[in-house]
């Protein structure tokens, strides 16, 4: 049972109601915790990032996560299966092809438009004691001995709430990570990427495509309807005609640097572009604050790692809170998590970035390596496995969540 909550008091107070803020809610949802939510969108504002047209590839990984939290088997009702990955280096023999079938699982990922993910994520918190404040913005945040106050500014009038823990999920450009003080490094890949849904002569049947070309990544992933999923990086010099293009020069293009594995592209819709960068904060935690998700690590979209690395920042929080006793004993619980959380943030930003920059550099000398690489990791089953687990996100499960294990307070 849920303990008396005094008004304005929390022990967990979340800061960004996007994806990732919504889902570590959710995840609280088991645990006898006074938990809020702040967002600077009403949840149902067609202009929040939670409810944009882009579609999310979540991982088996992820799927474990939501599983655990009560809520994949809504989310799959929109999801399409991604039961193979085909990955190539345009202009050079060779592939890596991976395989749900080959790890004795459904499907390696999963894709959803992000619309719907928020909406079954909201729908999930609709009957969850937790307070929200939205639309509010967070003016400051004061530090006492047993708690943080932080004063909101909402339709003009400041609030003042008080926390235990305050947790930044508030986005590349994190106003918390700023009041806490918290540096970051920004690695400008001087790349756009180009998001659209397309559709092509053949069907997808469930395949997801990551075709490496001189200028970048092409993404292509599988939706309902037959529908695919495309993130087309260009140059930040080059995008704008990319997107002017008319939808048949556009399409044309398009096949000529992806190929025609499922024949002709033959529609596009709407076309919209993002700048591509490497964003990492310095520290994920300070005093009584936690940076989660793009707060913390902003990647380039290559092998969807985003997303699914945010996740697990979530199932690791929410383990460790489980195991708090109260008052939570904020300043160990950060120190695990810091520690929880290095290695996979470490190799998983190494990985993303090191695939941005040996697969856009034109050196021949280095296709040819590539090349042999995509065989050799195509052939040798431990490799294969290896970058399959990486895919996945299964390499590292010391969380419940991420085992797909339900929560509660006497989780050990």
């Amino acid at each position: 049972m849920k303990k008396q909550k005094t008004p304005d008091v929390y022990d967990v107070l979340i800061v960004g109601g996007g994806l990732v803020g919504a889902s570590l809610a959710v995840a609280l949802k088991p645990l006898a915790l006074n938990v809020a939510l702040v967002d600077a969108f009403q949840a149902k504002d067609q202009q929040h990032p939670a409810y944009d047209d882009r579609a999310i590839a979540l991982s088996y990984g992820s799927q474990l996560i939501y599983q655990g939290m009560g809520i994949w088997s809504d989310i799959q009702t929109d999801a399409t299966a991604i039961k193979t990955i085909h990955i190539s280096d345009q202009g050079h023999f060779g592939a890596t092809r991976l395989s749900a079938q080959q790890e004795n699982i459904e499907a390696l990922g999963y894709l959803v438009e992000s619309r719907r993910l928020g909406q079954q994520l909201y729908q999930a918190l609709s009957d969850q004691r937790i307070d929200r404040y939205m639309p509010a913005r967070v003016e400051t945040i004061t530090h006492h001995t047993d708690f943080l106050e932080v004063t909101l500014e909402q339709a003009g009038k400041t609030k003042t709430l008080r926390c235990q823990l305050l947790v930044a999920a508030d986005g590349t450009r994190s106003s918390l990570r700023e009041l806490a003080a918290i540096g970051v490094q920004h690695t400008d890949y001087h790349q756009v990427g180009v998001v659209a849904n397309v559709s092509t002569e053949k069907a997808h049947q469930n395949q997801a495509f990551e075709r490496f070309t001189s200028k970048g990544p092409i993404a292509l992933l599988p939706l309902s309807n037959q529908r695919s999923s495309l993130i087309w990086t260009q140059p930040s010099n080059e995008a704008a005609a990319i997107l002017a293009l008319e939808d048949t020069h556009f399409l044309q293009q398009l096949g000529n640097a992806f190929g025609y594995r499922l024949g002709r592209f033959t529609k596009v819709g709407k076309r919209s572009a993002f700048p591509l960068s490497l964003v990492t904060a310095d520290r994920n935690t300070a005093e009584r604050i936690v940076l989660i998700g793009n707060a913390s690590h902003t990647l380039h979209p290559v092998a969807g790692q985003g997303l699914n690395l945010a996740l697990r920042d979530v199932a690791v929080l929410a383990d460790l809170l489980a195991q708090q006793r109260q008052p939570l004993a904020v300043s160990a619980l950060l120190l695990d998590y810091e520690q929880q959380r290095q290695q996979d943030l470490k190799e998983t930003i190494r990985y993303t970035d090191g695939l941005v920059r040996l697969f856009s550099n034109p050196n021949v000398f280095l296709g040819h390596l590539r090349a042999g690489g995509l065989i050799m990791v195509d052939r040798i089953s431990p490799l294969r496995k290896r970058l399959t687990r990486q895919s996945m996100g299964t390499q590292y499960r010391q969380s419940r969540l991420s085992r797909g294990l339900t929560l509660s307070t006497t989780t050990g």
